[in-house]
């Protein structure tokens, strides 16, 4: 589907505007396809795909493709029991096409504002006037990258994972990967293929058993959200969504025993780090896999952002704010809501919401 092209006009009048274009918005999209609302999708990329667009290239999704599904219709199957990240890409761009949905990119969402009786949403180009927002922007454009004293003095590079494409530019240097989550793991594997690498981690990476994944994983956490809602606790074997998943690369670094990890060192130098002990090691470059933030500087103007980087929420509609849902940030926004799998369960309970809300103003 060819994307709407984009004229100056001072406001347009629509019932519905989701902020972003990747799995949490179309998923959203989804069940409002129906309803007699209008609504836009407005993605700041130049071409479907979200945030999997800037995934390095060797990256694997750790459930399979049926695992790995939006609402209503399937990631169709590959001879890799991982989807790479290609084919997700691939599937989003599907799946967009499938459903017509109307997106229009690339816009990037500077503001929204509260006009009174409607949510303004500003870009560079167009402003429209929403009944209802729906921000399904990710976190891909705020990575986390912890403070450590000194590490503006060092002359080497670092690169978040946000960034990171592939280990060749690192062949033959040595290399500090920061990060003990899937992650870290994953790109580990494949630099200290090239490099002499040292992996930093808080505390030792929980490996789960080869035959757990990501289905088992989905499912662990949502019996652990049906026992919470339930008031009970239930007794299960220790493994959550952060854990490292032991997808082919992983096991294959671990065959090379390089799957060891140090704690934290105490600060950078202009050459390298200095450890807890005192002693120093030369580095070359650093490679951030400590993850994300909410990309919430859209709603900076209606001062609903907590000093941890989230908005208060019941659901995943803003408390302060009725007329604003939030969807596919992480757990504050859903079970699950931050993958394929997971988000649906909150973008159907936010598309009713809004459509039931709709309905009464």
């Amino acid at each position: 589907m060819e994307s709407a092209e984009i004229h100056p006009s001072t406001h347009n009048l629509i019932d519905i505007v989701i902020i972003g274009g990747g799995q949490a918005a179309l998923s959203v999209a989804y069940y409002l396809r129906r309803s007699n609302y209008s609504f836009v999708i407005l993605d700041a990329e130049a071409s479907p795909g979200g945030a999997w667009l800037h995934g390095w290239d060797s990256l694997r999704l750790f459930s399979p493709s049926t695992w790995s599904s939006l609402s209503g219709w399937q990631m169709p199957p590959t001879g890799e029991t991982y989807p790479g990240r290609d084919q997700v890409v691939n599937y989003l761009r599907d799946y967009e096409n499938r459903y017509a949905f109307p997106v229009q990119r690339p816009v990037w969402v500077s503001a929204v504002n509260d006009l009174g009786d409607r949510l303004e949403v500003v870009s560079d180009q167009q402003r429209w006037q929403a009944r209802a927002v729906i921000s399904a922007t990710g976190t891909w454009r705020n990575p986390f990258i912890p403070a450590y004293p000194g590490r503006d003095l060092f002359q080497g590079e670092q690169l978040h994972s946000a960034h990171y494409q592939s280990p060749t530019r690192f062949a033959g240097q040595k290399v500090l990967v920061v990060g003990g989550g899937n992650s870290g793991a994953q790109i580990l594997a494949e630099v200290s293929r090239l490099a002499d690498c040292t992996w930093v981690t808080p505390s030792e990476p929980l490996f789960l058993p080869d035959d757990v994944d990501g289905r088992v994983l989905f499912q662990r956490a949502t019996d652990r959200f049906k026992a919470h809602l339930e008031g009970r606790e239930i007794d299960q074997p220790v493994g959550g969504l952060g854990d490292v998943v032991m997808v082919p690369p992983v096991k294959e670094a671990r065959e090379r025993d390089v799957l060891h990890s140090v704690r934290p060192f105490s600060r950078f130098t202009a050459t390298g780090v200095v450890w807890a002990d005192g002693s120093e090691s030369p580095v070359d470059s650093v490679i951030w896999c400590t993850g994300f933030r909410a990309a919430l500087g859209h709603l900076a103007a209606l001062k609903l952002v907590t000093a941890d980087g989230k908005v208060d929420v019941q659901g995943t509609r803003a408390v302060q704010e009725p007329r604003l849902w939030l969807v596919g940030y992480g757990e504050w926004t859903g079970l699950a809501s931050a993958t394929l799998i997971g988000v649906g369960r909150s973008a159907r309970a936010t598309a009713e919401e809004v459509i039931g809300y709709l309905g009464g103003v």
